[in-house]
């Protein structure tokens, strides 16, 4: 029998991959988007177009703070899966809007558990961070490490949502997963993460801006690796589990830009800024709980990811590679 999936943020970078997946597996998506100006809205409406000539896929055009029509989706549709991906995202602008971060991530997040509640699901899968981390001077970075130097809002709304997500899974019987993301690229990435940022302005001659000195190292991981790790959780229901999604393998910002540079055969211009408050010299992760309850495996290195990633770019742009 098929499922009922509600896809939370489905227009964006993870959710639309996501979305288009699911329909290819003939599951029926039920998708929420809010299409806020965080970046383009035009792109989140092409990111869907796929998926909205599909006869399974349904979209909410709305908040997911509108405790109003998150009962409504429930009560309209049979939702025996909930893959919650909207939020706020990234560290920096959580820095110049703490109260909308806190707001869109945690009471956002509130309403959906309190739906689930309400509306049994089989399944909650939320996406947590590799951000909440924090201060953490062990590397790789496990689920075990603890969790309470976060030096973002951002990264502190995810952490408060973990948190109240075990506290429903404890008392209602909800199964939760909540999968910490690691530094996801790749196709319909936002545009303003690194890899798509760099790669635009290096290929119009523009200036990229570094926070520090290009020594801070990332566990880049690519969008087709993250999604089979969300796929494996959807289908394999815990009591309640927390999993890092990473590659577990660290690069510096530096050789991520000296990448880009290769497929685009230009020369970046960089500006070195001081480092930027709520960013992190590294993030790492440690896969083993993925590998061994998820059968995770990620196969997309970042050379490999990078020219994937630029080639399409450049094919966008309508240079014949």
């Amino acid at each position: 029998m098929h499922k009922h999936i509600l896809v939370t943020g489905a227009a964006g970078f993870i959710g639309s991959n996501l979305t288009d997946r699911l329909l290819e597996k003939n599951e029926r998506v039920i998708a929420i988007d809010d299409f806020n100006d965080f970046y383009d809205p035009k792109i989140k409406e092409e990111n869907l177009k796929q998926a909205a000539v599909s006869p399974n896929f349904k979209l909410y055009r709305g908040d997911i703070r509108d405790k109003a029509l998150i009962g409504k989706i429930f009560k309209e549709n049979s939702i025996d899966v909930v893959c919650h991906i909207a939020a706020r995202a990234g560290v920096r602008p959580s820095l110049q809007d703490p109260v909308l971060y806190e707001d869109v991530n945690c009471l956002g997040t509130l309403n959906l558990l309190e739906a689930a509640k309400q509306h049994p699901v089989r399944n909650f899968v939320f996406a947590s961070s590799s951000s909440v981390y924090g201060i953490n001077s062990k590397a790789p970075f496990s689920e075990d490490d603890p969790i309470s130097q976060p030096i973002s809002p951002y990264a502190a709304t995810k952490r408060a949502s973990e948190l109240m997500a075990f506290a429903y899974s404890h008392l209602y019987e909800i199964p939760i997963t909540a999968l910490r993301f690691f530094t996801v690229y790749g196709e319909r990435g936002r545009p303003d993460m690194a890899v798509a940022k760099f790669t635009r302005l290096i290929y119009e001659g523009n200036e990229i801006v570094v926070n520090g000195d290009g020594t801070a190292k990332r566990d880049f991981t690519y969008i087709s690796d993250i999604l089979q790790g969300i796929l494996a959780s959807i289908y394999k229901p815990f009591p309640y589990e927390i999993i890092n999604l990473g590659e577990s393998r660290v690069v510096d910002v530096n050789y991520l830009i000296s990448l880009i540079e290769k497929i685009l055969g230009k020369k970046a211009k960089i500006k070195y800024l001081p480092p930027a408050p709520g960013d992190v010299s590294v993030t790492y992760a440690d896969i083993s709980k993925a590998k061994r309850l998820l059968g995770y495996e990620p196969k997309v290195q970042i050379e490999e990811g990078i020219e994937r990633y630029v080639k399409l770019f450049l094919k966008r742009e309508g240079v014949r590679v």
